[in-house]
């Protein structure tokens, strides 16, 4: 398929590193891709960053179908580098399965978004921690109001540079243990980085969020008893010699992030295990000494330790409220495989 390329005649002012945050800045261009039953995808484009419109009775506006990925470009040694692209991808065609969206060509998607962010390779900031953030979304825009699958679909790609996730070095955050309310199921939506698992989780955050807790441990829908994921994290936990994460069983997103961190405990040759978990478990853990550490992992934030969890109004220390010795390992050789200050056994780096 033809690439179609428009480049802006308007460039925006990039603005300084040290006001970034994260998710509040654009670059100057972004990728669309529209899909109709007669042509299937066409039309690869990428364009100058603006708004866009569309008819109030598109369906994801009524009905939910919308997916997203979120991974990040580097300034690595005067290069830009991605970091796994091609597992983003893939997950997003599962997210597609999911919603019955129509899938996209990895390939194709892998060689758009390096164009597309060797365009804006000045957007990439250079700063430690800083990257460029890039999020590729489909969503439904058929004009329809019915509960169907749409038949008119965009996949568009947006990117922006961030600013570093800990700004004062990695603090250890305090977890709230959820018992009300449900993020997922097997059967559902869980498995798939899909808009509405989203949108399902704001309540229980913004709870734990106003009793003074950063994120929230979501337990299993059914049983209630199961550690699934911690936020918009997948999770970890150092029990003795363990490093255990709870097993991919449906309704736990697979992430990158855990994928690597997966691979890198097991080339370390430590002693790594995917399976149930209980929130029992771990405080029976604490209990007898041998609750070490635990962490979550994601794109945004890499590796998150946990200094604390409160389940049934009983709160744990864990770690001593630092960040512990796997967490910083991890850390350190996570963003230096990132940013290629640590060699990459695992061809994990593309160069833009």
């Amino acid at each position: 398929m033809e690439l179609k390329i428009e480049l802006t005649k308007n460039p925006k002012k990039k603005p300084d590193t040290d006001i970034l945050g994260f998710g509040k800045y654009f670059s100057d261009h972004m990728f669309i891709m529209d899909y109709s039953e007669d042509k299937g995808w066409h039309d690869a484009r990428i364009v100058p960053y603006d708004t866009i419109s569309y008819e109030p009775a598109i369906m994801v506006f009524h009905y939910g179908q919308a997916i997203f990925e979120g991974l990040k470009a580097y300034k690595a040694k005067g290069e830009v580098v991605l970091f796994r692209p091609d597992e983003n991808f893939k997950r997003l065609n599962n997210s597609c399965e999911a919603l019955c969206i129509p899938k996209i060509d990895v390939q194709f998607a892998i060689d758009s978004l390096k164009k597309l962010v060797d365009i804006d390779r000045d957007w990439v900031p250079d700063s430690p921690g800083t990257s460029l953030y890039i999020r590729p979304f489909i969503i439904a825009t058929e004009p329809h109001v019915g509960v169907h699958p749409s038949s008119n679909y965009q996949f568009i790609i947006i990117t922006g540079p961030v600013g570093a996730y800990y700004k004062e070095g990695i603090n250890p955050v305090k977890i709230y243990v959820e018992q009300k309310y449900v993020r997922a199921v097997k059967g559902g939506l869980g498995e798939a980085k899909a808009s509405a698992n989203y949108a399902a989780s704001l309540k229980a955050q913004q709870e734990a969020a106003e009793k003074g807790y950063t994120q929230v441990l979501w337990l299993d829908g059914v049983e209630r008893k199961y550690i699934e994921e911690v936020g918009t994290m997948n999770v970890f936990f150092v029990l003795g010699n363990e490093i255990v994460t709870p097993a991919l069983n449906g309704s736990i997103l697979p992430g990158i992030t855990r994928k690597s961190c997966l691979e890198l405990l097991r080339s370390w040759g430590l002693n790594v295990s995917e399976r149930k978990i209980s929130i029992q478990e771990i405080y029976e853990a604490h209990e007898k000494g041998q609750l070490k550490e635990a962490f979550g992992t994601g794109t945004a934030a890499v590796i998150s330790p946990i200094g604390e969890l409160c389940w049934n109004d009983k709160c744990i220390t864990l770690s001593d409220g630092q960040i512990g010795e796997i967490s910083h390992s991890l850390y350190d050789n996570l963003t230096g495989i990132q940013y290629t200050d640590v060699a990459d056994p695992f061809g994990w780096v593309v160069k833009v």
